[in-house]
C-alpha cells in the first residue's frame, strides 16, 4: 500500500487549467482516468486526509504511484480525451459498464460488396449499419422475413453465397423471391447496393415514403389493367404495414429520443435505455454498473453518455451515416442532468452533427415513458443481485476470504491460474488465464505450446508447468527490463513530469507481459507446485504468491506445505478459485485440440513445392475442391492470383501424376484413396480454414518466448 504524499506533485506543478489525468501503479499501469474544469482543484483533492476519503477512492489513491495529466483547450475535448484513454488503457477504478445480457442486433454489412442483413451480437464493426438492440433474436428474424418480401435483400452467409456463385444456380431464398440472388448476377452490385440502403432506411423509421411509393406504383398498374401486378404491390404494402405494426407508437408527435433511467445504491447501479425513433420504441437494452469509484448519479450519467454515444460514433459507415437507432438522437433524456450538460451537449451535437438536447422529462407521455423504463431498471438491479458470480459484493468478500487463507498481505485483485492439457505426452498445450477483480479479464488469456528439451520427447506435467512459468515470468522480466523513462509533457513550461513503466515505445500501450499477477494459481497438487514454485525462484521472483488447487477433494495447496489448507464448501473464495481453474482447463483443452486438429489434417496439397496456405487457400476458393483443380490445366491454375505458371506446372503434375503401366491397377487404387481420404479437409479448406488454421497461434495470443 503506498503512501499518496510520495508522489504528490509539489505546489504549484499542477495547472489550473482544464485537462485530463492518470494515476498509474508502480508497474506503470493505468488504474483511473479523469478530467476536471481545474487540474489543480481536482487532484488536490485526491491528497487530504486518507480518513477522508471515500472507501474506493482511497484504495485508488493508495495504489497508485505516480499522477500525470494533459492540458487541453476547452471541457468538451477534455470529455473526448477521458473517453478514448478509458477505451484505450481500461483503468480498473474507472466506472465499468458490463451488458446485463447480450442483446441481438440486426445488422447490414453495407461495407461489402453485395450488404448482406444479419443477426448480430458483440462489439460493432465500421461499415456495418446496426439497429436495435431487440430483446430476442426471433423477433429480428420474423420481422427481416416479413421485409425480404418487398427488400429482397442478401441473408445468406459467406460460404453459401461462394458455392452458389460457383455452381451457378441460387439458393432456396432465390426461387421464393425473397432474395434478389446477387450471386448468379440477376441483380448488379450496385442496384443491389440500393436495395439494402432502402432496407436500411425503412428501418430507421422512414416508414411512409415507401409506403407512398407502393401506393403510387399499384394505382398505375390498376389503370393499366396490370391487376396481377397490383396485386403484388397490395400485399407488398400490407406486408410494410404489418412490419410498421409490431412497434406500438409511445409518443404521438415523431420523437427520435433516447429515454435512460438508473436504479441502484452506493456500490452498484442497473441502467436501462429505450431506444424511440419516430415515435416507436425500436430497441432497449441494459447495463450494470460498478461504481468502482465515488461518484453522484450526475456524473454517472454523464459517464454513461460519454461512454454509449463514443462507441457509437466508431461504428458509423464509411459514407458518415449512422450505426442505426443507436445513434445520437435529437434528444437524449435522463433521470438526472450530468454536471456539465452544456459541454455533454455540444459533445453530443459534434457526434451527430446538428443540436441534441440533453434534459430531464417533467410530464407528459415522456414523464409516463421515463417512468416505464426506471421501472425495468429497478427490476434489472433485482435480477442482478440474484446472480451469485457478477455481484460485487460477494466477488470482494471472495478476495478477501483468499487473502485470509493464503495470509496475503492484500486481496489478490490479480489472479492467474495455469493449466496443462495433452494427449498420451502428444500436442502438449497450456493455458494461463486472467482474473482482476475477481472477473474473467478474456483478452489477458494466453496459450502456450510446450517445447520440451531437443531429442527428449513430450515433458510430464511438471516439467510442462515448470517450462510455462518460467517462459511466463522470463518475458515479465525481460519487458521490466526493457522499460524506460518517458517524458509527460504538462503543456507549460514548468517543470516536466519522469514516470518510468513498461510501455511500448513504439505503440506507446502497455507491454504484453510487464504485469506480475498477485497470486498465480496452478491447477494440481503438490507436484505441480513445487514445479512452479522452483520456476519462480531460480528467476527471482519472490514477490508473487503461489498456491495449487487439487481436484478430487478441492484443496489449496501452499509451496512446501505437508497440509493442504481446507476452504469451507460454502466458501466464496473456493468457489472463485475453483471458477479459476476450471477455466483454465477449459482454455487448455481448446488449445490442445487445435494444435491436435492442426496436425492431423492432411491434404493433398501440402507436399506441393512452393504452395503454402495462402496460395492453398486461393485454389480451392478458385476451383472449390481438389477434383476440380485436378482436371483443370496449367493455364487455368495458373490464372489464380498469386499463382505462377512454375508453380501451377507442379500443381497439375503433383495432381495428376504419371502413373507407371505395370503398377497402373494398384496406382490408380492408391490415388483414389489418397482423394478421398484429402478431400473432406479440402473441402474443409475451402470455406476459408486453411488460412485460418495457419493463424490459430497468433489470434489466441500464443507465446513462443
Amino acid at each position: 500500500m503506498a503512501d499518496p504524499a510520495t508522489y504528490r506533485p509539489a505546489p504549484g506543478e499542477i495547472p489550473d487549467e482544464p485537462g485530463v489525468y492518470r494515476f498509474r501503479d508502480e508497474h506503470g499501469r493505468v488504474i483511473y482516468v479523469g478530467k476536471a474544469k481545474s487540474l489543480r482543484q481536482r487532484l488536490n483533492s485526491y491528497f487530504q486526509d486518507l480518513s477522508g476519503l471515500h472507501q474506493r477512492t482511497r484504495q485508488m489513491v493508495t495504489s497508485a504511484s505516480s499522477v500525470q495529466w494533459t492540458v487541453v483547450g476547452t471541457e468538451v475535448e477534455a470529455l473526448a480525451l477521458e473517453y478514448s484513454w478509458i477505451k484505450e488503457f481500461d483503468p480498473r477504478f474507472n466506472v465499468k459498464y458490463r451488458d446485463d445480457k447480450s442483446y441481438p442486433y440486426l445488422a447490414v454489412t453495407m461495407a461489402d460488396e453485395f450488404p448482406r442483413v444479419q443477426v448480430m451480437r458483440g462489439a460493432k464493426r465500421k461499415g456495418t449499419r446496426y439497429f436495435g438492440p431487440y430483446a430476442h433474436a426471433w423477433a429480428i428474424r420474423e420481422t427481416v422475413d416479413l421485409l425480404l418480401r418487398v427488400f429482397p435483400v442478401r441473408t445468406c452467409s459467406a460460404g453459401v453465397f461462394r458455392r452458389a456463385r460457383q455452381q451457378g444456380r441460387p439458393c432456396l431464398l432465390g426461387y421464393i423471391d425473397k432474395c434478389s440472388a446477387p450471386c448468379v448476377g440477376r441483380i448488379s452490385p450496385d442496384d443491389h447496393h440500393a436495395l439494402a440502403q432502402d432496407f436500411c432506411d425503412f428501418m430507421a423509421g422512414d416508414t411512409a415514403k415507401f409506403t407512398r411509393r407502393l401506393t403510387v406504383r399499384m394505382k398505375e398498374a390498376a389503370n393499366e389493367l396490370d391487376y396481377e401486378r397490383a396485386a403484388r404491390l397490395r400485399d407488398d404494402i400490407q406486408t410494410l404495414e404489418k412490419a410498421t405494426e409490431k412497434n406500438a407508437v409511445v409518443l404521438a408527435d415523431g420523437t427520435d429520443a433516447d429515454i435512460f433511467a438508473l436504479s441502484g445504491d452506493e456500490l452498484e447501479a442497473a441502467v436501462q435505455v429505450f431506444h424511440v425513433r419516430d415515435g416507436r420504441i425500436r430497441g432497449q437494452r441494459g447495463w450494470v454498473v460498478e461504481k468502482v469509484e465515488d461518484v453522484t448519479d450526475a456524473e454517472l450519467v454523464e459517464h454513461l453518455l460519454q461512454q454509449i454515444y463514443g462507441s457509437e460514433s466508431e461504428s458509423r459507415a464509411p459514407d458518415g451515416s449512422g450505426a442505426g437507432s443507436s445513434a445520437v438522437p435529437r434528444e437524449v433524456l435522463v433521470p438526472v442532468l450530468p454536471p456539465d450538460v452544456e459541454q455533454v451537449q455540444a459533445w453530443l451535437g459534434g457526434l451527430r452533427g446538428s443540436k441534441v438536447s440533453v434534459r430531464v422529462p417533467q410530464r407528459g407521455d415522456k414523464r409516463e415513458l421515463a417512468a416505464t423504463v426506471q421501472r425495468n431498471a429497478e427490476h434489472a438491479l433485482v435480477l442482478h443481485r440474484t446472480r451469485r458470480a457478477g455481484d460485487l459484493t460477494t466477488r470482494s468478500q471472495a478476495l478477501q476470504e483468499i487473502q485470509e487463507a493464503l495470509d496475503l498481505s492484500s486481496a489478490p485483485l490479480r489472479i492467474e491460474c495455469y493449466d496443462v492439457s495433452h494427449n498420451q505426452g502428444t500436442y502438449q498445450s497450456a493455458s494461463m488465464v486472467v482474473f482482476e477483480d475477481g472477473l474473467a479479464r478474456k483478452s489477458e488469456y494466453r496459450m502456450f505450446n510446450i517445447r520440451g528439451p531437443e531429442g527428449q520427447g513430450a515433458r510430464d506435467d511438471t516439467a510442462a508447468m515448470h517450462e510455462v512459468i518460467t517462459r511466463r515470468f522470463r518475458r515479465y522480466l525481460a519487458d521490466r527490463a526493457d522499460s524506460r523513462d518517458v517524458e509527460m509533457d504538462t503543456g507549460d513550461d514548468e517543470e516536466r513530469l519522469m514516470r518510468s513503466g513498461p510501455i511500448d515505445e513504439v505503440t506507446g500501450k502497455p507491454v504484453r507481459f510487464a504485469y506480475p499477477p498477485n497470486l498465480v494459481v496452478v491447477d494440481g497438487g503438490p507436484p505441480q507446485v513445487a514445479a512452479a514454485a522452483a520456476a519462480m525462484a531460480e528467476l527471482g521472483i519472490d514477490d508473487v504468491a503461489l498456491c495449487g488447487l487439487a481436484k478430487r477433494l478441492e484443496e489449496v495447496w501452499l509451496p512446501g506445505d505437508d497440509y493442504p489448507v481446507i476452504l469451507e464448501r460454502s466458501s466464496e473464495g473456493l468457489y472463485l478459485l475453483q471458477r479459476l481453474r476450471d477455466e483454465a482447463h477449459r482454455f487448455a483443452i481448446t488449445a490442445h485440440r487445435k494444435r491436435r486438429s492442426k496436425g492431423m489434417t492432411t491434404s493433398a496439397l501440402d507436399e506441393i513445392p512452393g504452395l503454402g496456405p495462402a496460395r492453398q487457400a486461393a485454389l480451392l476458393r478458385h476451383f472449390g475442391s481438389v477434383k476440380r483443380m485436378r482436371a483443370a490445366s496449367v493455364e487455368e491454375i495458373a490464372s489464380v492470383q498469386g499463382m505462377g505458371d512454375r508453380t501451377a506446372a507442379a500443381v497439375v503434375a503433383a495432381l495428376n501424376p504419371v502413373l507407371d503401366p505395370g503398377t497402373a491397377e494398384s496406382g490408380a487404387s492408391d490415388h483414389v484413396g489418397a482423394s478421398d481420404r484429402v478431400g473432406a479437409s479440402d473441402r474443409v479448406g475451402a470455406s476459408g480454414d486453411v488460412g485460418a488454421s495457419d493463424q490459430v497461434g497468433a489470434s489466441a495470443g500464443m507465446l513462443d518466448a
